[in-house]
């Protein structure tokens, strides 16, 4: 069997009764929906979730001039020193009001 491989720009248009079909189900209530095929999560499962704990946002490289004694600081911390400048500028981000 030969293996096929798609991306977005090369996937193959709908067909008519599949675009019937996703017109369908966009319409149907929630209450109508079928879940007996999969299993009701426990309060266990659910309490141990984390949202987008599987998201990895994309990087951009840049160049960037950082004071000298910010940046000894930062890779005297060990390993991972842009890693941590990120962190860091992300915290900072989502604390700002």
């Amino acid at each position: 069997m030969k293996k096929v491989k798609h991306t977005l720009d090369t996937l193959p248009p709908l067909t008519k009764a599949q675009e019937d079909n996703l017109k369908r189900l966009a319409a149907m209530p929630d209450e109508e929906i079928n879940y007996d095929d999969i299993p009701k999560l426990t309060e266990a499962q659910l309490s141990g979730m984390q949202r987008g704990a599987f998201y990895r946002p994309v990087k951009k490289q840049i160049t960037a001039r950082v004071d000298a004694d910010v940046l000894a600081w930062l890779k005297s911390q060990g390993k991972g020193y842009q890693s941590r400048m990120n962190a860091i500028l992300r915290d900072a981000m989502l604390n700002t009001k």
